[in-house]
């Protein structure tokens, strides 16, 4: 019911190694570099250059956190940029997407510009979701990303009812779900995979394992360890995938997105995705060895994929300098956008608290009286 794929290393545990395959044997020359069809060239080049965007917008996000200029809490998704691109790669525009609390990526890869993205995580009028959600809630009806969600699973019962509302009315989407792994610990995680599994629901459940819970070790705080293989308790179909390859991510999350458009099945997909820094902005990390950082840099999906184009001749490093420096001007532009926008006026907080008009909808300010006179 559940398989392998490509496993990456987590933290503290022991693994299968990933075994080799020879680059270019069918080449005359064994120096030569493998020959890569043009059009795969340009998509390599294209999950670079987003993987690249969502890498600097988060160094520009961490940034302003320190300068005040964001509030609240700040998760970024550094070091899961191959995760993040390879499942969006996967989806249709007109797929749903809900997320947990890291979601800056997600808005991202899933079309949403990445000045709106900012202007949001500034408090601003013309973010994603006006300037009232802030950094754990990015909300997009049209882009079809449903949430960001501060609470941890609150997502799953929410995207299983889309899942359910899509089932209902014969419609051709999907819903994907992402989570951490401290996910697969509540009950919101085992009541919607349930429900998922006895009502045949087109729904993939992915679990973005990065072997810590904030700062307490997946395999010491889960009998399995093994994520992915919950979803044989529900007879799921489930797999994991090393994370930091964002073309194994992306055939993974097809085969998972595949079958549950065309079957109306489950799927639980689990990808091994280490993140670079703490827990949140504001983590320092310090549960982290020497060893351990040393490691996580080894593994970053962004210079790993950067020699992989180069060895393969696709990439020079004049043109990774060109495309850091488009990149760089456009997170500098949405900063910009995201500075000169104004605040929200106060008198919206209550606009979108529900989507259509409720009778009684309270708009009661702390202070106001119970009743007007």
């Amino acid at each position: 019911m559940a398989e392998t794929v490509k496993a990456a290393p987590a933290r503290g545990r022991r693994t299968r190694g990933k075994g080799s395959e020879s680059k270019g044997s069918e080449s005359k020359t064994a120096a030569a570099p493998p020959k890569v069809p043009a059009e795969d060239a340009e998509t390599l080049v294209g999950y670079y250059r987003q993987m690249l965007l969502i890498r600097r917008f988060e160094e520009r996000a961490a940034r302003a956190y320190t300068e005040a200029k964001i509030g609240g809490y700040c998760h970024l998704n550094l070091g899961e940029e191959a995760t993040v691109v390879g499942l969006m790669a996967a989806l249709r525009p007109d797929d749903y997407l809900f997320t947990n609390y890291r979601d800056h990526g997600y808005a991202i890869a899933k079309g949403i510009g990445a000045d709106r993205v900012m202007a949001e995580l500034y408090g601003r009028s013309t973010g994603v979701s006006k300037g009232w959600g802030g950094s754990m809630h990015l909300f997009d009806a049209e882009a079809r990303m449903l949430g960001g969600y501060g609470i941890v699973g609150g997502q799953l019962p929410l995207a299983t009812g889309a899942a359910l509302a899509i089932s209902y009315k014969g419609g051709d989407e999907i819903v994907m779900c992402q989570m951490g792994d401290g996910t697969a610990a509540i009950g919101a995680f085992h009541e919607s995979l349930n429900i998922a599994g006895l009502w045949d629901l087109p729904i993939v459940f992915v679990v973005i394992n990065n072997g810590l819970g904030m700062g307490t070790t997946v395999e010491n705080s889960s009998a399995e360890p093994e994520l992915y293989k919950r979803g044989a308790a529900y007879r799921m179909e489930s797999a994991r995938v090393d994370g930091t390859d964002v073309v194994a991510v992306r055939d993974a999350a097809r085969t998972a997105v595949e079958r549950a458009r065309a079957e109306s099945k489950p799927y639980l997909l689990e990808t091994l995705s280490p993140r670079l820094k703490g827990h949140s902005v504001v983590d320092p990390a310090r549960y982290r060895t020497r060893e351990e950082k040393d490691a996580l840099k080894a593994a970053d999906p962004l210079a790993k994929m950067a020699l992989d184009l180069e060895e393969a001749g696709i990439l020079s490093h004049e043109d990774r300098d060109r495309l850091d420096a488009e990149v760089t001007a456009e997170v500098d532009e949405a900063a910009k956008f995201a500075d000169e926008s104004p605040e929200p006026d106060i008198s919206t907080l209550f606009d979108y608290t529900y989507a259509t008009p409720v009778p009684g909808d309270l708009h009661r300010f702390p202070a106001d009286p119970v009743f007007r006179s």
